[in-house]
């Protein structure tokens, strides 16, 4: 390969890694808007209170404002509701027209708007990074033209990140859509893995005593009880956001005691999490790949389950810190993308030359 395809495939290279670090910002940004109860802080989208620069102050707005936005937000919620009836979703757009908590407005929080629009700002700079990691997949069009259709997707992705964003805010977060917030997040970070890895061509070699089968259903079983796991978690967090409401924020301590049954489930849940990843790490030191940038990705999965459980155990005994919250959900996040780079690095295609591998893992990992 020539030096002008290296420097651009490292430019390609640099450009997605700070993408994925820049998408993983946001989902802790997103944490926070959830920890501090500020989804609701603008109640319209993209802008918030009907400008590019949201108000400090609610002498700043009509003094009928939560009727204008109630009533702006019935008629996008009814436009909503008659698609997803073509669609065949016929119970979730009634509900969408008949619960009446999909048309209540907040009052006027500054903190609260401000973190919302915060979130969004960051989520509108995640949107130029993924864009411009898409541009830059071009050079790689003739060579292998996976990476460019699915850097394109991942931009595509996030635009439809941003538009369901916008039904969250209308609907006052119907039930499901975070969910499937979250998990496209997720898909969104693999994805820019994926291309950032296949242009390595294989990052560097590794070798399996017995073959990658067991590793590979221990890893590919590790990476859907993780999907699973953070799809209940989200599923807990509505129901704490439910009885937050119920109880207009008091009480924080007797939340826990009310969750139902999702919550027990996903406390069980991750010790199943916690022994499969615990039989992966076994069986690839067993199998002798304990390499240097496996070593580093292993260890560090195993220390994001671990914090990931403590801050878990930490939720349900000390009345659910707001601060932890998006902690955690950062944490299930970079559970995904670590396990999801494995099974890249178990799978790569061919190995770089020694020379290239060599300088990268010194590098990158220069404590071996």
């Amino acid at each position: 390969m020539s030096d002008s395809h290296h420097s651009e495939g490292r430019s390609f290279r640099r450009f997605g890694i700070i993408t994925i670090v820049a998408v993983y910002l946001l989902i802790l940004v997103g944490g926070v808007v959830r920890s501090t109860g500020s989804g609701m802080g603008c109640p319209d989208w993209p802008k918030c209170f009907g400008s590019w620069v949201p108000p400090t102050s609610a002498s700043e707005l009509p003094a009928d404002y939560r009727e204008i936005y109630a009533q702006k937000r019935k008629a996008k919620n009814d436009r909503l509701a008659v698609t997803l009836r073509r669609m065949g979703f016929v119970a979730t757009a009634d509900l969408i027209t008949n619960d009446p908590s999909m048309f209540r407005e907040a009052p006027f929080n500054p903190l609260r708007t401000w973190i919302e629009y915060g979130n969004r700002l960051i989520g509108v700079l995640i949107g130029f990074f993924v864009f411009i990691t898409a541009v830059l997949s071009f050079r790689y069009f003739r060579r292998d033209s996976r990476i460019t259709w699915l850097s394109l997707l991942a931009f595509f992705l996030v635009g439809f990140e941003g538009w369901l964003g916008s039904i969250v805010v209308s609907t006052n977060l119907l039930p499901g859509t975070i969910t499937i917030h979250m998990l496209l997040a997720i898909a969104i970070v693999c994805l820019l893995i994926y291309v950032v890895a296949r242009s390595y061509d294989g990052l560097v070699p590794v070798k399996l005593r017995g073959g990658k089968t067991a590793v590979n259903v221990l890893l590919g079983l590790g990476l859907l009880l993780s999907v699973l796991q953070v799809g209940l978690g989200t599923q807990v967090r509505e129901e704490i956001d439910a009885i937050a409401s119920a109880l207009a924020g008091a009480g924080r301590d007797t939340w826990i005691g009310r969750l139902g049954v999702p919550f027990y489930i996903h406390r069980s849940f991750s010790l199943l999490v916690l022994g499969v990843n615990l039989g992966l790490v076994w069986l690839l030191r067993k199998r002798g790949a304990w390499t240097g940038v496996l070593r580093f990705f292993v260890i560090s999965l195993l220390a994001v389950i671990v914090v990931s459980i403590l801050s878990g155990a930490a939720l349900a005994y000390f009345a659910i810190p707001a601060v932890l919250q998006p902690v955690h959900l950062l944490l299930a996040a970079l559970l995904a993308g670590i396990q999801f780079t494995l099974l890249l690095l178990v799978n790569q295609r061919k190995a770089l030359p020694a020379s290239t591998t060599a300088a990268w893992a010194s590098k990158q990992f220069s404590y071996q």
